[in-house]
């Protein structure tokens, strides 16, 4: 990928200067400006230094940017464009009020799941999947995981693009019959059986024990935005069918928190819903929001993933653009070190241009030697910057991973061409002016000149 992106680029700068190599005049003037840039080596490298680094931050920049927001956006579109996610929402303690409860009574009761499934029969809505999730103690003999048991029904792995790595996934006849049988997590899989095949294996759940019917695929955590009560890792989950977990559990659940126990009572903790198009979206979540506004106190929430998927590419676009404005002034830089270095050559070679003219050089032919030289060199540290930005966008991500860090990048390729442009235009804007005052040069004062 990266030789042909570096061949393409090669291409399309030979596209660019064809103009000038096409003539016979254009060739020679810019065999004349690689023999100057080849005496001056050293100097010639420096003044393109910061076309190098401007180029390699660009596209550096941008394939680092690129994959990050890819990263976000895809943690959302997992959620799915026509699907609205309603959870539980504890509600703060009311500090004013004297009347202390012992049970925390609050979110998505089933109430509220019959009345939002009476639009399933409207056609807006074709799936609705419910949850309910609290942590709690996984064991097996002597070994304990610390797991979050989600009562749920089949289509949960379908919302939540579940992959099983061996057995299946809940069926709705476990459901009907309140089986006591579980689907486990990759971490959880690994940590009570290191050695074992879990499949037909028992763990125990609070006083009762599942035999393990399936195993999930190792998947990365997708950091809350995939549809849970917290950080959505699904490696540490155990799931049960949520009539057993109804059964088995009750209506509250004891919870530990810093030495203190608190009882907690909720129905639900989440509600997934799938909606039948994509423009039935937002009205269906403002129904919804309807149907809750019931509730005494704001211990819900509603989240519209088309919402937030258009508020990130929006967010993308704006990233990336200033991500462009942030490197492009690298390039800016480096090309007034280009002028710099020009307007010192023509000082250098003024008895030289005295000598073309006095031999019928032209005023044009003396601003073409000068812009060309200008061009080649921009154009040449376009190509290496271009290479050391691809060569950073492969290196870091892999040097990062060593250390056990993450750093998505995905290479832009338009941003390839857009430096390798840019840098073109950065020697014509920049170089001309130097071209400019060498071609109006008096002869005969450059001939005088020492």
């Amino acid at each position: 990928m990266t030789i042909i992106t570096i061949l393409l680029s090669v291409a399309f700068i030979a596209a660019l200067l064809y103009p000038v190599i096409a003539t016979e005049k254009g060739r020679r003037s810019m065999s004349l400006a690689l023999r100057s840039l080849w005496l001056h080596k050293l100097r010639a490298i420096l003044s393109v230094l910061g076309i190098i680094i401007g180029t390699g931050a660009v596209i550096a920049l941008m394939a680092f940017g690129e994959g990050s927001m890819q990263d976000a956006l895809d943690d959302i579109k997992r959620m799915g464009a026509t699907n609205i996610i309603v959870r539980s929402v504890k509600p703060p303690d009311d500090s004013s009020s004297t009347r202390r409860t012992r049970v925390a009574i609050y979110g998505i009761t089933r109430a509220d799941y019959e009345r939002i499934g009476t639009m399933e029969q409207s056609g807006n809505i074709t799936r609705m999947v419910p949850l309910r999730a609290f942590s709690v103690e996984v064991r097996r003999l002597a070994l304990m995981h610390g797991s979050r048991v989600v009562g749920t029904t089949p289509e949960y792995a379908d919302v939540n693009q579940l992959e099983l790595a061996s057995g299946r996934f809940l069926l709705h006849e476990d459901g009907f019959r309140m089986q006591n049988v579980c689907v486990i997590g990759s971490a959880v899989a690994n940590k009570l059986f290191p050695f074992n095949e879990p499949l037909g294996q028992t763990v125990r759940i609070g006083p009762n024990f599942y035999p393990v019917v399936g195993v999930l695929r190792e998947r990365i955590p997708t950091g809350g935005t995939g549809g849970s009560q917290a950080a959505e890792d699904y490696n540490h989950d155990v799931y049960i069918p949520l009539e057993t977990c109804r059964g088995r559990f009750g209506e509250r659940v004891l919870l530990r928190q810093s030495g203190s126990f608190a009882l907690e009572q909720v129905e639900l903790h989440q509600i997934t819903l799938t909606v039948s198009d994509i423009d039935k979206v937002r009205p269906t979540g403002d129904v919804v929001r309807e149907i809750l506004s019931r509730h005494p106190k704001a211990d819900w929430t509603v989240t519209v993933p088309l919402d937030r998927l258009e508020e990130a590419e929006r967010a993308k676009a704006r990233y990336q653009a200033l991500l462009v404005i942030i490197a492009s002034i690298s390039l800016f830089v480096g090309g007034i070190g280009i002028m710099n270095i020009m307007l010192a050559t023509v000082t250098e070679r003024t008895r030289e241009i005295g000598i073309r003219r006095a031999l019928g050089a032209k005023r044009m032919d003396i601003t073409m030697q000068f812009l060309i030289e200008a061009v080649v060199q921009t154009t040449l540290g376009g190509l290496l910057g271009a290479i050391a930005g691809l060569t950073m966008v492969f290196a870091l991500p892999w040097v990062v991973s060593l250390f056990g860090g993450a750093l998505p990048a995905k290479v832009h390729v338009p941003s390839i061409f857009l430096a390798l442009a840019f840098a073109v235009v950065i020697g014509v804007a920049f170089g001309l002016y130097p071209a400019r005052r060498a071609a109006l040069l008096d002869p005969i004062e450059a001939l005088r000149h020492e």
